[in-house]
């Protein structure tokens, strides 16, 4: 029996992006992509209305759980946490309630390019390999600061050293994967760390991941950047953790 046509879900975590929720939806819906697409917008109990935005665009409004996005071979959804969980609960929902075969994520701060997600998409489609990571090409122009890149740089050198691979940005939101890879590694991470163990388990489980250059352009502490040092430091301990467990 032939299985079925792939197509991919997006999952958008979603915490206070007023000023940029509805944008950032309206680039993924209009993204023209070779699969049918899922964007799964999960909201981890916003309190500034943002799923207001795009109430028009969902048609069961910020109430509903799933509505049509109207936009050809896409489909927007909405699933809400009544209360902040954190970025990595979100994305465990998203996991959950995805129905693509292929998954990957999102913010909605515009940081990133959907557009990017044509070259992932390629050698996946193509059978080369089953999970993708969109890498950041930092520029002066692009990088929030200075420790920011020292910081993201270290993080890939350790993963590198601890798993044996070569990786140049294990913290990048471009992680495409097989649906079924993602919820075979039972990931438990609520907050920001959950980049760094999915690398981990993913490494741990044998897959090799396809890196792709991509476009990016950081948002600063003013406009809402939410990552601190001490996530850098939470990272570092999930991937030494997940590493002494062994396979």
């Amino acid at each position: 029996m032939p299985s079925a046509a792939p197509s991919l879900t997006v999952v958008m975590p979603v915490l206070n992006e007023r000023a940029t929720l509805r944008r950032a939806v309206k680039r993924m819906l209009d993204t023209e992509l070779p699969v049918p697409l899922e964007l799964l917008v999960v909201d981890d109990g916003s309190t500034d209305g943002c799923l207001d935005t795009i109430a028009d665009l969902a048609g069961a409004g910020a109430d509903g759980l799933a509505a049509s996005g109207g936009h050809g071979q896409s489909e927007l959804r909405i699933v809400r946490h009544e209360r902040n969980q954190g970025k990595g609960a979100a994305v465990r929902t998203g996991i959950r309630e995805a129905k693509g075969s292929i998954l990957t994520i999102l913010d909605a701060d515009l940081e990133y390019d959907p557009a990017d997600y044509n070259d992932l998409l390629r050698p996946m489609l193509a059978g080369e390999t089953r999970v993708v990571y969109g890498t950041r090409q930092f520029g002066a122009h692009t990088a929030y600061s200075f420790w920011y890149v020292m910081g993201n740089k270290m993080l890939a050198f350790v993963a590198s050293l601890l798993y044996d691979t070569w990786l140049t940005d294990v913290e990048t939101c471009f992680k495409m994967a097989n649906t079924e890879i993602w919820r075979s590694l039972d990931l438990r991470s609520d907050g920001f760390e959950i980049e760094v163990e999915f690398t981990g388990k993913v490494l741990r489980s044998g897959e090799r991941i396809f890196e792709q250059p991509i476009s990016y352009k950081a948002r600063g502490r003013e406009e809402g950047k939410k990552l601190q040092w001490t996530d850098g430091v939470r990272a570092l301990w999930v991937l030494a953790r997940i590493r002494a467990r062994g396979r």
